[in-house]
């Protein structure tokens, strides 16, 4: 069963695809187009297959380029699909794989991505807050602009970090979490940037 831990947010404190040309050349040749979200995840022994959409005004034929590939995926120049089933002896973190493709003329590039290999069943936590009303000092709350949700493996010690740049969201699902305790923390923040105190710790077990 999912568990939704909720957040207790204090007061706001007020104190206090790459691509760079037009689409085309001077030749009057049209760039190729590339897009797609690349998994980022996948656990050893099963398969991970990604491959992007690209396509070319002008019809001409495309070659795929890849780097950083990592060394058990399989990587298809005339599709650009990369896929390939790691062992346990790969687990760990890729990055900055980066998927190209050309007409011969112009290039043009997904995102730099990286694929983290799980040896374990990856678990998901929602956590729920409501928003902030008021200032420090009583005031009405009138510019909140969103919330930094915390978390890490170790009580009040939180490693890594989640910007929501949306005032309006009040729910948030983390997912991607291999079997840990965890331990959860938010703070609001206004438009000057500036961040409330630390809401109260939720503790979640992902098995």
């Amino acid at each position: 069963m999912r568990k939704t831990l909720i957040l207790l947010l204090t007061s706001s404190v007020l104190f206090g695809c790459l691509d760079s040309g037009n689409g085309g050349d001077q030749s009057g040749n049209s760039s190729p187009t590339i897009s797609g979200n690349p998994p980022s995840a996948v656990l050893f022994n099963e398969t991970y297959s990604f491959q992007p959409t690209a396509s070319d005004r002008d019809g001409d034929p495309l070659t795929f380029q890849i780097s950083n590939k990592p060394g058990w995926a399989d990587f298809n120049t005339s599709t650009g699909r990369l896929s390939g089933s790691p062992a346990v002896g790969d687990v760990g973190t890729y990055s900055d794989i980066a998927i190209s493709v050309t007409d011969g003329v112009a290039s043009r590039s997904l995102p730099a991505f990286g694929i983290t290999v799980n040896q374990a069943a990856l678990g998901t936590v929602t956590l729920s807050w409501q928003a902030p009303t008021q200032n420090a000092d009583g005031s009405w709350l009138t510019d909140l602009a969103g919330y930094i949700v915390y978390y890490g493996k170790r009580s009040g010690t939180y490693d890594s970090e989640i910007r929501i740049d949306n005032p309006s969201v009040t729910t948030y699902v983390i997912d991607q979490l291999s079997p840990a305790t965890y331990y959860f923390a938010a703070a609001s923040f206004n438009s000057a940037g500036v961040e409330s105190e630390l809401s109260g710790e939720a503790i979640q077990t992902v098995n």
